[in-house]
């Protein structure tokens, strides 16, 4: 069982940066592949980007890619993602998610979730 909470969201004029933390409970932290996703008012839920369990290997969406970072500390049970140059269209609420195994782009495969953290990108 894993529990998952993210920190770190808040209201960001376009072009700032926010960094967000995902931090999980449980000693098996390392076994799992970290997703983060968003969902905007109205829109499906999407892949932002992944990091695998050990070697660091990270998987970004197109839309994202060059502007976001993700890294893991597995010694403090954390995944990060670093925004930079965060535009309007990024606002939305994020999660992180764990499984184990590898990265999946789909959500669905995910079996913990957490909370869930708000974005807002102003213009």
């Amino acid at each position: 069982q894993v529990q998952l909470v993210e920190s770190g969201g808040g209201l960001v004029q376009a072009g700032g940066s926010l960094r967000l933390s995902c931090a999980a409970s449980g000693r098996t932290f390392s076994s799992y592949a970290m997703g983060w996703f968003r969902q905007a008012p109205g829109k499906e839920r999407e892949f932002v980007g992944g990091i695998s369990r050990s070697d660091g290997r990270t998987y970004y969406a197109d839309s994202v890619k060059g502007r976001f970072t993700i890294s893991r500390d597995n010694a403090k049970n954390t995944v990060y993602l670093q925004m930079n140059s965060l535009k309007p269209e990024d606002t939305a609420v994020y999660y992180c998610a764990a499984r184990p195994g590898t990265v999946y782009r789909d959500g669905r495969w995910y079996d913990y979730w957490g909370q869930g953290t708000q974005v807002t990108v102003s213009s």
